[in-house]
């Protein structure tokens, strides 16, 4: 079915600027309101939108006024909707009204035409009761002003047919929009479920006295937002928040009735800019704001962390991916960031600290740790990996879908384990390479994790690389192994302490990976060593410098040249490995690990790797002063504040890599 004629059902501030946003694309566009009046200042707003983009030289008189006769007024629906291909509800956001416009629309549209509703809150499966087949029926969400926003969501309803979801998100791109599915229906959809809890946090705000709302909102221009949360809320209109806020009581948590100060003004009638009082006086649709000092009483934090729990609650729910989350909350909010990147700076320890904090101080159960922030998954669920969760006696893997050769693993507090899985040998070719890649840049900045192991499935660490791999010619088998080295090198860069656990054979490639990895430990038995001169090769994945760097010139000179193999017991004794474990090698390199991650501060332990791999590639003085200037950052850090106060108060201490 192609989509040539729109139906606007409601002329107001999100009906004609949806109106307009259908014209200005070419389609032929039916705009309908009970109101002659009504429908004449809504053409007129779009002649007023319209000339911006006159007067910038953007559009011509002509092209205005040809955008302007494609919009048709009506007052009676069943005149509006009959020939429409695609109908879009945008009346006031009060169920009895929505009901009867749907009831209406179903009498007199085709059979096939598409109905969606603009709806900013109300469940789609709610609304989709008042219309005949609901199969045809979603949820098509525009942010204010159409005309400017980029975000549009797409709400699927239960019933709604994937074939009209994706018609319509065809639709939407065409626009110009950026349109994203929401794949479960529940209130709010994403912006404004993942807005609403801080809208309740500014609410209790007010009801508790902490803080006047000039002083909030001096506060939030100073983090550098362009309007304060009640400046926005007098902008949206008082009767619009609240409304939102009595809906949610009834389909989230009754916490959010809680909203006593909003009431009140909404009884008197202060609705914000729409009345002129709201918070503020308003005039020529500007706020008056007297000076305040802005308050200390609430910090970006705990806005910050209440977006974080609720959209890792919509996560779990299914309803949407991070990614989709992170693009929805950017465009709908018109924010350089989203709840994601906020989540990729905190540990699940730091959130469920400052919700417990909130729950406790508010008595909301709504500002509650999710689930997953409780129990330790924060990363998980920003990750998308909340699915292929496994059985608790099983191994849970820790990275998205498409990893193959790799499995990677939390084995403990702060410890992951990143195993090759090519049995049996473990051999390395390119696709080991790209998902080692892949794994060391999601981890980088994971700052629940301080230590990571590297090893081998079953018996064997890594006898090397695959040489059965097919290469064009000598410039494709020379980016290869530039590819190596440039992982390998991530490897001794990433800010974590990195353990390789090495046992069966350790050859050639996987040799080069074991010396680019901060420590080694071993099985006495183990066989290390570089074939690659014997195969007419040398070692192409920095073997030669790591070795020479390690073990000396005449070491390397030895190994490399001969292709001879050392035992795990040999590489002890030259200094290449550190611990010999015999009896249980993965058991006693995560006991190993577990002793590191619990006594070493993370970023003292980082800024020791910078300066010890700095050593053998810059002179002396200049190591020096980069080692004086790592004192200097340090010396600022809470995890040296908890070191020198654990020594004193003769505990253990609590590192958080801060």
């Amino acid at each position: 079915m192609e989509i040539n004629k729109v139906a606007i059902i409601g002329a107001g501030e999100m009906g004609h600027g949806i109106a307009e946003l259908f014209a200005m694309r070419g389609y032929s566009v039916n705009l309908i309101d009970v109101s002659q009046d009504a429908l004449q200042k809504a053409l007129q707003s779009i002649r007023e939108s319209l000339g911006k983009f006159v007067k910038r030289g953007t559009m011509t008189e002509d092209s205005m006024e040809g955008i302007v006769s494609g919009i048709r007024t009506f007052t009676k629906i069943n005149e509006g909707v009959n020939d429409a291909d695609l109908i879009i509800e945008a009346v006031p956001e009060k169920m009895e009204i929505k009901e009867a416009v749907f009831k209406e629309i179903s009498l007199y549209a085709r059979a096939d035409a598409i109905i969606g509703s603009n709806t900013s809150n109300i469940r789609i499966t709610e609304l989709s009761r008042s219309v005949s087949n609901p199969s045809r029926f979603l949820g098509v969400h525009f942010f204010n002003p159409p005309v400017i926003m980029k975000l549009v969501e797409i709400i699927r309803g239960d019933d709604t047919g994937e074939v009209v979801v994706n018609k319509v998100y065809e639709v939407i791109k065409g626009l110009g929009k950026v349109p994203v599915k929401v794949k479960k229906d529940v209130a709010g959809f994403i912006v404004n479920r993942i807005s609403a809890p801080e809208m309740l946090y500014f609410c209790m705000i007010l009801d508790k006295g902490i803080a006047k709302p000039e002083e909030v909102d001096m506060f939030a221009r100073s983090q550098g937002l362009p309007m304060g949360p009640y400046e926005l809320m007098d902008f949206v209109g008082l009767d619009v928040v609240y409304d939102s806020m009595i809906y949610y009581a009834k389909e989230i948590s009754q916490d959010y009735a809680k909203c006593n100060t909003i009431k009140h003004m909404v009884e008197k009638g202060y609705l914000g800019r729409k009345a002129g009082k709201g918070f503020y006086q308003w005039s020529s649709g500007k706020a008056i704001i007297g000076s305040a000092i802005p308050t200390d009483k609430v910090t970006l934090m705990d806005v910050l962390v209440l977006e974080v729990n609720e959209a890792v609650k919509l996560i779990e729910l299914g309803v949407a991916s991070p990614d989709d989350i992170e693009t929805a909350v950017k465009l709908g909010l018109n924010r350089p960031f989203g709840p994601i990147s906020v989540a990729q700076s905190m540990t699940s320890s730091e959130a469920k600290e400052k919700l417990d904090q909130l729950s406790n101080e508010f008595q909301c159960s709504i500002f509650e740790p999710a689930a997953s922030i409780r129990d330790g998954k924060l990363r998980d669920a920003i990750g998308g990996r909340l699915q292929q969760s496994a059985p608790k006696q099983q191994p849970t893997s820790q990275l998205p879908e498409g990893y193959k050769v790799i499995s990677v693993e939390k084995v403990a507090d702060k410890i992951m384990r990143i195993s090759i899985n090519r049995p049996k040998l473990n051999l390395l070719n390119l696709d080991v390479i790209n998902e080692l890649d892949r794994t060391i840049d999601e981890l980088w900045n994971d700052r629940e994790t301080f230590v990571i192991i590297i090893t081998g499935s079953g018996t064997n660490f890594s006898a090397g690389a695959d040489l059965s791999t097919y290469f064009a010619d000598g410039v494709s088998f020379m980016e290869f192994s530039r590819k190596g080295e440039r992982v390998f090198r991530k490897l001794t860069e990433i800010p974590k302490i990195v353990i390789a656990s090495l046992k069966g054979y350790v050859l050639g490639g996987g040799f080069e990976l074991a010396l680019a990895c901060d420590i080694r430990v071993s099985t006495s038995s183990s066989m290390m060593g570089f074939p690659e001169v014997t195969l007419g090769l040398v070692p192409g994945w920095g073997g030669t410098q790591r070795l020479t760097r390690l073990a000396g010139a005449s070491r390397a000179m030895h190994m490399i040249l001969t292709g001879e193999r050392i035992t795990g017991k040999d590489s002890y004794d030259i200094g290449l490995v550190s611990k010999l474990f015999d009896d249980d090698i993965d058991g006693e390199t995560l006991k190993y690990a577990r002793g590191i991650s619990s006594s070493s501060a993370p970023i003292a332990a980082a800024m020791a790797k910078k300066l010890i791999n700095k050593a053998a590639e810059v002179p002396e003085d200049v190591g020096l002063d980069l080692e004086s200037t790592a004192m200097g950052v340090l010396y600022g850090t809470e995890d040296l504040k908890e070191g020198v106060s654990s020594l004193l108060a003769k505990r253990k201490p609590i590192y958080r890599g801060k």
